[in-house]
């Protein structure tokens, strides 16, 4: 019987999730199910409505700093003198420079390069199309990739099969410079998106960086603005107060 529930039912019902996520889903359910249970009256007081949520633990993304960047497209670049090293290392300036989801990056095909234009048509999440614009460095790239394709349609980034890359495949880019670089980070899809959101950030600000990104509301994308400790470092050593001598006649 729904009157034999009571919230002590409901907070042990909450706590034995087995992660904290499990249980904030279970806080949720509960909540709209007693909710439900008022509103069309089959039950006089919603007992679910003061069951919290559980403290989930912030975990600060990782970013790659401008040397550890470098250092990447170093590798990539040393061995872009193959059709397939050219595609890599576009793959690698494209997340790294632009941001882009794994799944944008996989719908480009060929007819979504206007290089004429430095503009690069893009599908978001709902496939929401909006040109990107990119740099001259990845348009002097995609003019010699586009070369060694030969074709005028279908998906830009191929995998050794002529088929479209699969995200298994961009991995395995990125394991394979992690292998050769020491760099203490997992290189994956994301670590790169939160790389460009930084660095688009520290130059062309927030509005900028969400336009880029895709982002519909601003406070996504100030989750992956992250402050770069040199920058910060090197901000607070021409703060006039920074200096600890006494004397700063």
């Amino acid at each position: 019987s729904l009157d034999q529930i009571t919230y002590r039912h409901l907070m042990e019902f909450v706590s034995s999730g087995i992660s904290n996520d499990i249980k904030k889903v279970r806080v949720w359910a509960l909540h709209r199910f007693f909710l439900f249970l008022k509103v069309h009256r089959l039950l006089e007081v919603d007992i679910a409505r003061e069951l919290p949520y559980p403290k989930l633990e912030q975990i600060e993304p990782q970013f790659l700093t401008l040397e550890e960047l470098t250092a990447i497209l170093h590798f990539f670049s040393a061995r872009a003198w193959t059709p397939q090293g050219l595609r890599n290392l576009l793959i690698v300036m494209i997340f790294g420079f632009l941001g882009l989801r794994l799944s944008t990056l996989r719908n480009l095909n060929i007819q979504d390069v206007i290089l004429a234009e430095s503009l690069l048509w893009v599908r978001d999440k709902g496939y929401v199309r909006r040109p990107v614009p990119i740099p001259q460095i990845i348009c002097i790239y995609l003019y010699q990739y586009l070369k060694t394709l030969d074709i005028k349609m279908g998906p830009l980034f191929l995998s050794k099969r002529k088929k479209r890359i699969s995200p298994r495949s961009v991995q395995y880019i990125f394991d394979i410079a992690e292998s050769e670089l020491d760099l203490n980070k997992h290189l994956h899809c994301h670590l790169f998106r939160h790389t460009a959101a930084t660095q688009i950030n520290q130059t062309a600000g927030v509005d900028i960086t969400q336009s880029l990104l895709g982002h519909r509301s601003r406070r996504t994308t100030e989750q992956y603005i992250h402050l770069d400790g040199v920058l910060y470092a090197d901000h607070m050593g021409h703060h006039p107060y920074h200096d600890t001598r006494e004397d700063r006649s």
